[in-house]
């Protein structure tokens, strides 16, 4: 009887102490560590990738933004057009559960590519169905189109990038496409009374390469250019 009492309490002792160095171990000294390597060599990446301007933290380059005038009633905001804008916002904007890349909720349309097309090609606006891929997608490059045409530059339904019109899979692309870009440069210098040749500038010199030379595409990441954007009309 003493002797089962004695090798109970020498387990119970053995695996309390087990406890305490696993816990010591996985739950102090190793998050310490992967913690002091994160921060000291990639700190960037390990608080974020935050963007600063004048010293303040003003987002993040993994996360889209919204540029959008508050307009009072609305249910989603009319674009703030001095700004570059962004891809649509996780099911081109009142159609989706989140139109602010609202990082609460993200997610795909979840229509397939044809979704409300006959024949494989999307009718006109007015033969539509509003809930379908189609409607979204001509809606969202009439409004392309149309804000982005300025007297002496007119966009053409040709010129509009596939991601002008569509949103990414998670709703909160930070990025757009250079040709998205470039047809906003003269809407962009108008509003803000700049030389079209500064601001098409400011757009060549945000714009990043492949990874590695011939990984993905191209891209121009939308806060940082309209960062760089404000910097230069307060120079102006």
């Amino acid at each position: 009887m003493n002797n089962s009492v004695t090798n109970t309490a020498r387990l119970l002792w053995a695996g309390l102490r087990a406890l305490l160095v696993l816990t010591l171990v996985t739950g102090v000294i190793y998050p310490l560590a992967i913690t002091g390597v994160a921060q000291g060599l990639f700190n960037d990446k390990a608080n974020g990738s935050e963007i600063k301007a004048n010293g303040q933290v003003v987002g993040s380059s993994l996360i889209g933004q919204a540029y959008n005038l508050p307009v009072k009633g609305d249910e989603t905001p009319e674009p703030d057009l001095k700004w570059f804008q962004g891809r649509p916002q996780n099911g081109l904007g009142t159609n989706s559960v989140n139109t602010q890349y609202s990082l609460i909720l993200s997610g795909a349309t979840n229509r397939s590519g044809d979704n409300g097309a006959v024949d494989g090609v999307c009718p006109p606006l007015g033969k539509v169905e509003e809930s379908t891929l189609c409607y979204w997608v001509e809606s969202a490059k009439a409004a392309v189109i149309k804000d982005n045409s300025v007297p002496g530059y007119t966009v053409k339904a040709s010129d509009v990038p596939a991601d002008a019109v569509t949103s990414s899979g998670s709703g909160l692309d930070p990025a757009i496409s250079p040709d998205y870009a470039d047809i906003q440069v003269h809407r962009v210098a108008e509003k803000n009374n700049l030389p079209v040749a500064e601001v098409q500038k400011l757009v060549d010199e945000h714009t990043d390469g492949r990874t590695l030379g011939f990984i993905g595409e191209p891209t121009v990441n939308v806060l940082e250019l309209n960062i760089a954007l404000k910097e230069l009309v307060a120079k102006s």
